[in-house]
């Protein structure tokens, strides 16, 4: 899987491989993206998936809120989706992602 995080007004997008969808690689992963950018992160907004089940964590250890966008409710995090689209283009669905490099990530 690829977590992904984008911040809305600077559209700075941050995107890493995790080797599982698991609550607990999702929120590893998110703490150790951001955490250099503590000082600036207040919010996250996530989708309702069980990946964010360990959000409680993550806002902890960043001392920020989280926030989840209502089901089925995609617009609500707009510019992560396009963000997703676009990184689409580099990772095309149904890519063994075993054989993407965190190199061709950071590329794309």
């Amino acid at each position: 899987a690829i977590v992904t995080i984008l911040e809305r007004k600077s559209r700075f997008y941050l995107a890493t491989k995790v080797q599982s969808k698991s609550a607990d690689a999702v929120t590893k992963a998110t703490i150790e993206m951001l955490m250099p950018y503590k000082d600036c992160v207040h919010t996250i907004t996530a989708d309702n998936g069980r990946e964010f089940a360990g959000h409680q964590e993550i806002g902890g250890a960043l001392d920020a809120e989280i926030y989840f966008a209502h089901p089925y409710s995609s617009w609500e995090r707009g510019a992560n989706e396009n963000a997703n689209g676009l990184l689409r283009q580099y990772v095309k669905k149904g890519t063994d992602l075993r054989e993407v490099t965190d190199e061709d990530i950071q590329f794309a």
